[in-house]
């Protein structure tokens, strides 16, 4: 998020508001409340103050007014950069959206890259790059190498420094430009592009309009609830005979999707199975296990690896992907 979305362009608000997040770490919500509400009725037009102050009533137990809140950020801010209808939802205020808005989460990762690779693999002993990449190993053989691979999600590049000795070309493909900066700077990829990979542009081609033998999407489906529209986009860039391998957060029996309070999405193991044989895959290793903590809480996750049937449908070409051409001019 820039500085003029988390500064409310008063300085007395901007004080009155870093005390209130003081207060709240620190367990007074009511003044965190408080000061919030005198912040932001200096700078009433504020949407980030107006998403801090439903935060703060949601932890203190007032969820009618924390919904107040967060539609006042919808009308601040109606492309919902912080996340405010993901928080309606999960308060019981609105019904569940099937992805979170794409600038919220282009907005979260662009404020995450720098530190992105310390937090995950470090802090939160987050395993999927390099679990992914052994479940590969072993459905394609421990000296398979494959011509092309396409990383959705690439983020910083964690799967793709894994994934790059055993291919001669490896695209990778992200919403933030951040990731993709970071993931430029390590020189694992032989093409980098800014996309979102639900809403493609069919204007915007792949470099050679070629599906690829291995997609990857590594912690990428968190951010999907509804997995029909990206599975088809992944298995459409996909070759006849080639493996798509994914994670995912492991949701309860018997669920589909749901979102969590975390803002990411976790699904059940048989809607993944049918959503790959619905899309011509059929699933060659799945496993579930610990993928990274969060706080007390060990996350687990859902790690397939699938290959498309050879007889499946291909359409002429893959499923073209919504690319930046400055942004990839600009990383290669």
């Amino acid at each position: 998020m820039t500085s003029y979305q988390l500064s409310s362009g008063d300085l007395t608000a901007d004080r009155r508001a870093h005390y209130a997040r003081l207060y709240a770490e620190g367990g007074d919500l009511g003044a965190a409340v408080d000061l919030q509400v005198q912040a932001l009725s200096l700078a009433p037009g504020w949407a980030a103050g107006w998403q801090a102050l439903g935060d703060f009533r949601e932890k203190a137990g007032d969820l009618a007014g924390a919904a107040d809140a967060w539609r006042q950020v919808l009308v601040l801010a109606p492309n919902d950069i912080f996340g405010a209808g993901l928080k309606l939802s999960l308060t019981g205020q609105a019904e569940t959206p099937p992805t979170p808005p794409s600038e919220y989460v282009e907005a979260l990762f662009d404020g995450y890259s720098d530190r992105f690779d310390t937090a995950l693999m470090e802090n939160l002993g987050y395993r999927v790059p390099e679990r992914l990449a052994a479940l590969i190993e072993d459905a394609a053989g421990s000296n398979a190498q494959f011509a092309k691979v396409i990383d959705l999600g690439c983020g910083t590049g964690l799967f793709g420094e894994r994934i790059r000795r055993a291919t001669s070309w490896l695209e990778g493909y992200d919403l933030s430009q951040g990731m993709l900066a970071k993931a430029s700077d390590k020189g694992v990829y032989d093409h980098l592009g800014q996309a979102d990979i639900l809403h493609g542009i069919p204007a915007a081609r792949l470099p050679d309009a070629q599906p690829a033998d291995l997609v990857a999407a590594a912690d990428v489906f968190a951010y999907f609830g509804d997995l029909s529209g990206v599975l088809a986009v992944a298995a459409s860039l996909t070759a006849p005979g080639g493996l798509l391998a994914l994670s995912l957060e492991a949701g309860p029996e018997g669920c589909e999707w749901m979102l969590q309070t975390s803002l990411r999405y976790c699904h059940g193991e048989a809607y993944l199975r049918r959503q790959l044989e619905e899309n011509g895959l059929y699933l060659l290793t799945l496993s579930r296990e610990p993928i990274r903590r969060d706080g007390p809480d060990t996350i687990s996750g859902l790690l397939a690896v699938a290959r498309k049937r050879p007889g499946a449908t291909v359409t002429e070409e893959p499923a073209a992907l919504a690319i930046s051409p400055a942004l990839t001019a600009a990383l290669n």
